[in-house]
């Protein structure tokens, strides 16, 4: 009788302890439930950020990462250096403005493109002979799965006379790094390499 006494308190202490474990273990749950809900809801939370509108009323804005728009930067940034730099009408100081704006967004390897063009008399012809100048940016392929990141253009060219008009196909590439958000680069990146890998006429079309 003592020895069926004995073995009765034995089973009741296993049987604390196995329900004194599970309590603890859905207390551990709980509270790291507890622990990663407060984390979303403050995640949450510093998403919404309340504007003043003229001291009157106050509006709901929300935020977002800012790494989550870099590919579109990226591509506008892109896009936009190429309508300025090969962008031309027959104004000398419409030219030297586009290229001078086109230069925030780029290294020195674009200006060494434009100087070369220039001592080649390519802008005087511009000029001189009443030619318009209109890029058509296709696509732009950009690899973010390394740094710095590697992009290739898609263009083409139409080049406007009074008798004709050209249709060139124009190919780019270079690489695009992280820079610093000013008025003149609000995207934040610089192009660096930039070099010119297909520029053909696709065809000529009277006018």
């Amino acid at each position: 009788m003592e020895f069926k006494s004995l073995k009765n308190i034995e089973t009741s202490f296993r049987q604390i302890r196995l329900f004194t474990l599970v309590a603890l273990g859905l207390c551990a749950a709980l509270t790291g439930y507890a622990l990663w809900s407060s984390y979303r809801f403050a995640e949450r939370q510093r998403e919404k950020i309340y504007v003043l509108d003229q001291g009157k009323s106050l509006m709901l804005a929300l935020s977002q990462d800012m790494n989550r728009n870099r590919p579109v930067e990226a591509r506008e940034h892109v896009r936009r250096f190429h309508e300025l730099f090969f962008t031309l009408a027959p104004d000398r100081a419409a030219i030297e403005g586009n290229i001078a704006r086109a230069m925030f967004l780029c290294d020195r390897s674009a200006f060494a493109y434009y100087e070369d063009l220039k001592e080649k008399g390519y802008y005087n012809r511009v000029v001189s002979g009443n030619i318009n100048q209109r890029i058509l940016v296709d696509s732009i392929a950009c690899d973010f799965g390394r740094y710095p990141y590697r992009v290739t253009t898609y263009a083409r060219q139409m080049i406007l006379r009074e008798s004709n008009v050209t249709e060139r196909s124009l190919i780019t590439r270079c690489n695009l790094v992280n820079s610093v958000r000013s008025d003149n680069n609000p995207q934040g990146f610089t192009m660096e390499r930039f070099e010119i890998v297909e520029n053909r006429d696709l065809r000529v079309m009277e006018r």
